[in-house]
């Protein structure tokens, strides 16, 4: 690692420094050359620069206005690649040209879920992603219901997504070493339900209560009174007793048309 940088725990900085996963990541992402790919989070430009020598563009999205001499450096005279300086949850990557067809990251820690989440929903292009993320995260976007990691961010992500493969990551790849354990996820752009505003806000409002039964925890969210919310859960099946976690994504879509 340049000894010139350090990384900002505010920011949520681990850089990957190993170039042996490098492969794996190219492997998930089922890189082409035809490929547009947005980064967030490069770094010290390891992942920037096998992915530039490797598809069309690379958009690369930092926050941290102080790496730029490092990035500029690795990359070199590499003219496929765009740096854009700013806030990922923030710049609006859709506005970007050539348009991205693939999220290929090494996710800072404090904005993985959101990042995933939002693009989802805000990037219609992009139709394949391929994220490092926290070991905790990752196994969150894709928990089956009754499970710990089970959440809102679980629903949203199964009824816009499907999950390709998965790969345990070493904590040594990564300057400094995390004290946690890190996974890539990589997962395709799956047909959205109806009226999906509607079903997320219900899934949110659904989780804002997590230890209430749904139909008081809707009511609390204000999407529903309790008497409606217990009659459209008896329509698919469920009593008034239970929560949140209990009931699949499919589950949940159908909740919001009955609501």
């Amino acid at each position: 690692m340049n000894a010139d940088v350090s990384p900002k725990r505010a920011l949520g900085q681990h850089f990957l420094v190993d170039p042996n996963i490098l492969r794996v990541i190219g492997r998930l992402a089922m890189l082409d050359e035809a490929d547009v790919v947005l980064e967030i989070g490069p770094g010290l430009g390891v992942l920037t620069t096998f992915l530039a020598d490797r598809v069309r563009h690379v958009h690369a999205v930092e926050v941290d206005e102080s790496l730029e001499p490092t990035l500029r450096a690795a990359i070199g005279e590499r003219s496929n690649v765009s740096l854009v300086f700013g806030d990922a949850t923030k710049v609006d990557a859709s506005t970007l040209r050539p348009m991205s067809t693939k999220l290929v990251s090494n996710l800072p820690y404090n904005v993985a879920a959101t990042v995933v989440v939002s693009s989802l929903e805000t990037m219609p292009s992009i139709q394949q992603w391929c994220v490092m993320v926290q070991k905790e995260v990752g196994e969150r976007f894709f928990a089956g219901p009754g499970t710990k990691a089970y959440g809102a961010v679980s629903v949203l992500v199964q009824l816009a997504a499907i999950r390709t493969g998965t790969h345990a990551v070493s904590r040594t790849v990564f300057r400094p070493r995390p004290r946690v354990d890190s996974m890539l996820v990589a997962f395709t752009r799956a047909p959205r339900p109806p009226h999906y505003d509607r079903v997320k806000d219900v899934v949110q409002g659904a989780f804002a209560h997590r230890r209430k039964t749904l139909p008081n925890s809707l009511a609390l969210s204000g999407l529903a009174v309790r008497e409606e919310a217990t009659a459209a859960l008896a329509a698919l099946g469920h009593k008034a007793t239970v929560r949140a976690e209990n009931l699949t994504p499919e589950e949940f879509a159908r909740l919001a048309e009955f609501l």
